[in-house]
């Protein structure tokens, strides 16, 4: 849409004089094209950061459903006790099928993984449950 908008202001703009060129029009290319390039990357954040929020919203309504969070805390624990040890048959391709991530690998806990993470870290969405608690 934004690039839509661009092109046609960038038609209407240089359709009239010719003789002035003031380089206006490879501006808007050189913004257009740097558009191109990060708007699927913050789409593909905006997607990951509402998928966590989600899960949020999941544990926090699991908990209203049952009323008592701490069985969905005590099974969250458990599943974070277990998460340091590799699984043997898991695999990138299968890795959506976990509640937690079962590859672990060395950025596991860095702020860019948790950027492009789809699920909280289960720390964080135990606080949130103790909060509802």
């Amino acid at each position: 849409m934004v690039l839509n908008w661009s092109w046609r202001l960038s038609w209407h703009r240089g359709g009239g004089d010719r003789d002035n060129n003031s380089g206006g029009n490879a501006i808007i290319m050189v913004i257009g094209v740097i558009f191109i390039i990060l708007a699927p990357i913050i789409a593909q954040l905006i997607q990951l950061a509402i998928s966590r929020r989600r899960e949020f919203y999941a544990d926090a309504s699991s908990a209203h459903l049952t009323r008592q969070p701490s069985g969905l805390i005590n099974a969250l624990k458990k599943i974070a006790a277990n998460e340091n040890i590799p699984l043997e048959t898991a695999n990138t391709a299968t890795a959506h099928l976990y509640i937690d991530d079962p590859v672990t690998t060395e950025t596991h806990g860095t702020w860019l993984a948790k950027l492009f993470s789809t699920h909280p870290p289960i720390s964080d969405r135990i606080k949130a449950l103790e909060g509802v608690a």
